[in-house]
């Protein structure tokens, strides 16, 4: 039995590059769209809503501090649906693939790989697995535990907030509206603002963006 079509966006900043990749992988991986940066990549995967994003770490439109792989996870998790994505980059290094899984990667392979070696990492991802090169195991395993630990740290500071505080969080992390929380909950717009606040001030953020960052973060969605 043939494997399913899989329906994959690529998002890397050398065109060049996507064109090997595009030709090297097998009949079973349908690109569906191509992104250069951030900004058309969240809208590439907004519109094509594809199984798997092969997503590069470093690309342009990032604000600093956050590298452009993160900074698409933050923006396109909430509106990608099913989609999973798979850090596909030519950095090894320790802090990158900490990064990125925390931002919400599925996994993570070098560039090294063959184009069988990311035809399988693509099904294997899409089919709910999480796959790394061999290489990065270490990394990983690290990676994961900061994970499960910042949970912990996570349910600590939930614990703070009541459970209408942790609806309006998760609806503002969607990236919804006052008016839209507020429609949705059957609450004033100002109750919504005065939600917001105390969640703010409970968490010690000072932002929305840093709000969305958080829960983002911390897989809360």
């Amino acid at each position: 039995m043939p494997e399913r079509i899989v329906r994959v966006v690529i998002v890397d900043d050398h065109s060049i590059f996507r064109s090997g990749l595009r030709a090297d992988v097998d009949a079973t991986i349908e690109v569906v769209g191509e992104a250069a940066d951030v900004a058309a990549a969240v809208s590439t995967i907004a519109d094509a809503q594809p199984d798997v994003v092969l997503l590069d770490v470093h690309l342009p439109g990032a604000e600093e501090g956050v590298t452009g792989g993160e900074a698409v996870l933050r923006e396109a998790l909430s509106i990608a649906g099913e989609t999973r994505f798979l850090a596909l980059s030519v950095s090894d290094a320790a802090e990158d693939v900490v990064r990125v899984i925390r931002a919400g990667a599925r996994g993570y392979i070098t560039k090294g790989a063959s184009g069988a070696e990311v035809t399988r990492a693509v099904h294997a991802v899409a089919g709910g697995d999480a796959v790394f090169s061999p290489r990065l195991a270490g990394f990983v395993l690290d990676a994961f535990g900061a994970v499960a630990g910042e949970t912990a740290v996570a349910t600590d500071e939930l614990d703070r907030l009541s459970s209408r505080e942790q609806e309006v969080m998760r609806l503002i992390a969607r990236g919804h509206s006052y008016k839209e929380i507020a429609a949705a909950l059957f609450l004033s717009v100002k109750t919504v603002e005065s939600h917001v606040s105390s969640v703010l001030r409970k968490l010690q953020l000072s932002s929305r963006h840093e709000l969305t960052a958080w829960v983002n973060a911390r897989r809360l969605l």
